[in-house]
């Protein structure tokens, strides 16, 4: 049974009409030991922790529940973050994935079908690797997520949940080098990318006897107020196809003229490291004009990497384009083995099309530069542009230079008119 929610209302579903559709979600089955798979912190605007608080007091009394984050590469979400995004789930029952060491291979995607679907751009075959808890004999496996453009598959979640949220570092790793050398602007806001379509096989192939119930959201938030427009749940890939019809609606915003001088601020409890920060690039990239600048408010960032490996290989190549990074990749075995980070590297440059200016309080200068950045104060840049007054979209300041804002570039992704076409 698929259930299928759509707002009349701009401000959204109401936490009643969810709660009643999650509710139905359950009726009829017999569990004994269910799996709840959200997203991390950095999707606080998911609304996926009201939907796990739901599920899992609906489920206590029946049932052993486990809830494991979607952590993919970040951090462990700390208490306090549990408790802001989940509510009064006890913090004993979140366990940690650790995408280095808790997984195990599941399969191999053949290469022929990995160079027909990379339309060459992708010669080897890729080892499938999840973490191990998925075999511990769950009666009921509830993934839950938003669905919006993504970097590396096009729309985010559903398989993807999975297969990065709780993948191993070489899935993650390929998977995120396959995207990257196919090209980010071919896929994003689009399903059936070469990612998608990597990662349907392995659920399809390797995955498709666990009981997967897809709970998934489309969300926008002005102002910091979640708006859930959408909530799709059910089995298959039907709950995936819907949400993305959705969110192509209320996440892709089509700015009339490319921008100028693009100001985007990162909020400092989700945005700590350029890893996630750097979504103001990626999300923006399609509506920046050539010559451009990108100017990113970033408070809360004190490091490049979530992960500690991760951060001293950014600190030690940079930003430093598509072609250089390529050109590392053949030679530098530290690359070959971190490949996510390539992709990365490669996802987090402008390519020397637009500037890419950081504006931080928790990290120097020096680092900022070294990474192939531009540096400004933070203090100082938000005197000029204030988060708190822009609104989202075009301002005009007061003398006279036009801006486009971007209070969140993880909930859209924009482009301009004169690039839809591409």
């Amino acid at each position: 049974m698929n259930i299928t929610l759509r707002a009349q209302r701009e401000e959204g579903l109401s936490p009643e009409e969810i709660k009643e559709a999650l509710l139905r979600s359950l009726e009829g089955r017999k569990l004994s030991k269910v799996l709840i798979i959200p997203p991390d912190f950095t999707r606080f605007h998911s609304n996926a922790g009201y939907i796990t608080n739901v599920y899992y007091h609906a489920l206590e009394g029946i049932a052993e529940v486990d809830i494991m984050p979607a952590l993919g590469t970040h951090v462990k979400m700390t208490e306090e973050e549990c408790s802001e995004m989940f509510g009064d789930i006890p913090y004993e029952k979140f366990l940690e994935h650790r995408w280095r060491t808790d997984v195990v291979k599941v399969g191999t995607v053949p290469v022929d079908y990995l160079t027909e679907i990379s339309e060459g751009t992708w010669t080897t075959p890729v080892d499938c690797e999840v973490n191990k808890i998925l075999f511990e004999g769950y009666d009921l496996i509830l993934s839950i997520g938003q669905v919006v453009p993504h970097e590396v598959v096009g729309m985010s979640n559903h398989s993807k949940n999975i297969l990065v949220g709780l993948g191993g570092s070489r899935f993650i790793n390929a998977s995120h080098m396959v995207g990257a050398l196919y090209g980010m602007e071919r896929m994003m806001g689009r399903d059936n990318t070469v990612t998608r379509k990597l990662f349907d096989y392995c659920i399809t192939n390797f995955l498709g006897e666990l009981p997967f119930l897809w709970a998934l959201t489309v969300t926008t938030a002005p102002g910091g107020v979640i708006h859930t427009h959408g909530l799709f749940i059910g089995e298959g890939r039907k709950p995936l196809e819907d949400a993305i019809a959705l969110s192509q609606q209320k996440n892709l915003d089509i700015v009339d003229k490319p921008m100028k001088k693009c100001v985007v601020y990162l909020t400092p409890k989700e945005f700590k490291s350029t890893w996630l920060g750097n979504k103001s690039v990626y999300r923006t990239r399609m509506a920046i004009a050539d010559g451009g600048e990108l100017i990113v408010l970033a408070p809360g960032i004190e490091k490049f990497g979530e992960d500690d490996r991760v951060d001293e290989l950014i600190r030690k190549y940079g930003y430093v384009g598509r072609k250089k990074v390529l050109e590392l990749f053949k030679t530098e075995q530290e690359l070959k083995e971190n490949m996510g980070t390539a992709a990365h590297l490669i996802h987090g440059s402008s390519d020397d099309r637009f500037t890419i200016t950081y504006a931080v309080k928790r990290i120097t200068k020096e680092e900022i530069e070294g990474v192939n950045f531009r540096y400004a104060d933070y203090d100082e840049m938000a005197k000029r542009y204030d988060p708190e007054k822009l609104q989202l979209g075009w301002n005009t300041m007061k003398d006279g230079e036009e801006i486009f804002f971007i209070p969140n570039p993880a909930l859209g992704l924009w482009i301009s008119k004169d690039r839809l076409a591409d």
